[in-house]
C-alpha cells in the first residue's frame, strides 16, 4: 500500500492463503454437505447452458467466440464444433450466465457458480481428469469467489463493476491451477496475473446490452490463461488483492476502509461459504425476488389485476439503482435483459399473470399494453427493515380502484437460508430448462448420468452427453 491508501492490510498475504487451500484440498477433505451441495449447482448451471440456446442471444455470442477461438477437444454444452478448453470455458461461462438464472452468493452479491464451473469443466475434460477432481477444483474456485465478493460487502457494485465479472477472473485462476498442478508459488503467481485482467463494468445496465453475459466467461478464458502462463514461469504480481494499485485499492478507492480483507481466509477450509449460496426460482435479478415472491402473494389474493390503481415496491436501498432506476427505462424494458433488471415489471407481470418464467420475457411480453400500463404504476423505495445482503428482501402495496390497500413483505427470499430449494425443485428446474431445447429422453439421461456420477467417473463421461 501506498501513503494515501485507506485499506486496512490483512494479517498475511491473502494470495497465498488462497494458493495453500487449493494446493492442499482434496475430495476427502470435503464435507458431504459440500459435495452434494456443488452436485446440485453444477446441475442448475448446465441446465441454464442449454436453455440459452433458445435465445437470441445465444447464437451471435458464440459466434464470435468461434470466430476469435481454436478447434480443440472442449465441449460447449448444447453442441456444436469442440472448442481449445479456454476458448468452451468462455462459451459456457456465456451460456450459463446468459439467462442470469443462475446461482448467487447473498452476502458475496456474486453469481459463483459461473465463476469457476466453465474453467473446472474445460480443463477437466481436456485433461481426462475424474469427477471427484473436478468436485474439488469447483469448491475451490466457489470459496475463492464469495469470499472475495463478500469481502467488500456490496463495493464492487457500488463503484459500477458487476462482482462476478471482477471475481471469476480469479477463482478461475485458482480452479485452472488445481487442475493443472501449479505450485503455491505458481497459484500465487496465477492470480497476480489474472489481477491485470480483472473488470466488468455494468454500462450494460445503460441499454440493455450483452456484455453481462460474457463476464464470468472471460474470467473463465483469463483464469486459464493466467494459470497457464504461471505454470511455463511468467512472473505474476505476489499480493494482486492488498498490493499497491491491486484489486481492492483499484476497484474500492474511496471505499477500501469498507473491505474485510481478512474475511477471504479466515477459517478457509473449515467454513464453506458456498453452502450459503441460493439456487434461483425466478429469471430476473436476485435483488428483485423478494418483491416477486410478495407479488405472486398479492396475485393469489387480487386476481384481476385490473382491479389495480397503483403499486409501491420496497426494496434494499443500495439495489435501487440497479433494479428501479432510472424509472423511465425500467418500467419500459427494451429487451429482456432490460426486464430482468426491472423490478417495475417484474411486479407488474407477477400481479397480471401470477408467475414468471423464462416466457415472461418473450417480446410478446414486453410490449403487452396492460403489463406496461401496470408497470408505469409502479412507485418503488428503499425497504426500512431488511437483512441484505444476507438475504434479498422486498415488499410490494397495491392499491386497488376502490381504495383498499394490501401488502405483502417476504424477509427472507425463496432460495435463501431456511427457504433454501430443495433436491426435488432443483431437478425440476433442470427438467425446464433443459427442456427447452432437449427432448424428456436426453434431458434424463444427462440428469440421471451426473446424480449418479462417482469420483472415479470420467469428466468425458459426462461432458460427452452435453455436445
Amino acid at each position: 500500500m501506498h501513503a494515501t491508501s485507506n485499506l486496512r492490510a490483512p494479517s498475511s498475504s491473502l494470495a497465498l492463503g488462497l494458493a495453500r487451500f487449493a494446493r492442499g484440498l482434496t475430495l476427502e477433505s470435503l464435507p458431504a454437505a459440500v459435495r452434494e451441495k456443488s452436485l446440485l449447482h453444477i446441475i442448475d448451471a448446465i441446465g441454464l447452458g442449454l436453455a440459452a440456446h433458445q435465445f437470441d442471444f445465444a447464437g451471435p455470442g458464440l459466434a464470435g467466440i468461434r470466430a476469435a477461438g481454436a478447434p480443440g477437444d472442449a465441449t460447449v454444452i448444447g453442441g456444436g464444433p469442440a472448442l481449445q478448453a479456454r476458448d468452451a470455458a468462455m462459451a459456457n461461462g456465456y451460456l450459463m450466465h446468459g439467462l442470469d438464472f443462475d446461482d448467487t452468493h447473498p452476502g458475496a452479491i456474486v453469481h459463483p457458480s459461473v465463476a469457476c464451473l466453465p474453467a473446472a469443466l474445460a480443463l477437466a475434460e481436456t485433461r481426462d481428469l475424474r469427477w471427484g477432481e473436478l468436485l474439488s477444483a469447483y469448491a475451490i474456485g466457489m470459496e475463492a469467489a464469495i469470499r472475495l465478493g463478500r469481502s467488500v460487502k456490496g463495493g464492487f457494485h457500488q463503484g459500477g463493476y458487476h462482482a462476478t465479472g471482477v471475481v471469476s477472473h480469479f477463482s478461475s485462476a485458482l480452479v485452472a491451477g488445481k487442475l493443472l498442478g501449479l505450485t503455491e508459488e505458481q497459484l500465487v503467481a496465477a492470480q497476480g496475473i489474472a489481477a491485470s485482467t480483472a473488470s466488468g463494468v455494468q454500462v450494460f445496465l445503460e441499454d440493455g446490452a450483452w456484455t453481462k453475459r460474457l463476464h464470468p466467461g472471460w474470467g473463465a478464458f483469463a483464469g486459464i490463461t493466467g494459470a497457464q502462463m504461471a505454470q511455463a514461469g511468467f512472473f505474476g504480481p505476489r499480493r494482486p488483492y492488498e498490493g499497491q494499485f491491486g484489486l481492492y485499492e483499484t476497484h474500492m478507492q474511496a471505499r477500501a476502509d469498507q473491505v474485510d480483507a481478512d474475511s477471504v481466509i479466515s477459517a478457509l477450509g473449515h467454513e464453506w461459504t458456498l453452502l450459503e449460496t441460493s439456487i434461483k426460482p425466478y429469471p430476473v435479478c436476485h435483488f428483485i425476488h423478494g418483491c416477486a415472491e410478495a407479488a405472486l402473494r398479492l396475485q393469489a389474493t387480487i386476481q384481476d389485476a385490473g382491479r389495480i390503481r397503483s403499486v409501491a415496491c420496497e426494496l434494499p436501498a443500495p439495489t435501487l439503482p440497479i433494479v428501479a432506476e432510472p424509472a423511465h427505462i425500467k418500467t419500459r424494458p427494451r429487451s429482456d435483459y432490460d426486464a430482468k433488471f426491472s423490478v417495475q415489471f417484474v411486479v407488474a407481470a407477477c400481479l397480471a399473470l401470477g408467475r414468471f418464467t423464462l416466457q415472461e420475457l418473450a417480446p410478446a411480453r414486453l410490449s403487452d399494453p396492460a403489463l406496461l400500463s401496470l408497470a408505469g404504476r409502479t412507485t418503488c423505495r428503499a425497504q426500512e427493515a431488511t437483512a441484505f445482503p444476507k438475504y434479498f428482501s422486498g415488499a410490494v402495496t397495491v392499491t386497488l380502484h376502490d381504495g383498499t390497500q394490501l401488502r405483502e413483505e417476504v424477509p427472507i427470499n425463496l432460495g435463501s437460508g431456511e427457504r433454501a430449494l430443495r433436491q426435488t425443485d432443483i431437478v425440476d428446474k433442470f427438467r425446464a430448462n433443459a427442456g427447452l431445447t432437449l427432448p424428456d429422453v436426453r434431458t434424463t439421461l444427462i440428469l440421471d448420468a451426473f446424480l449418479s456420477a462417482e469420483p472415479s467417473t470420467p469428466v468425458r463421461d459426462l461432458t460427452k452427453l452435453l455436445a
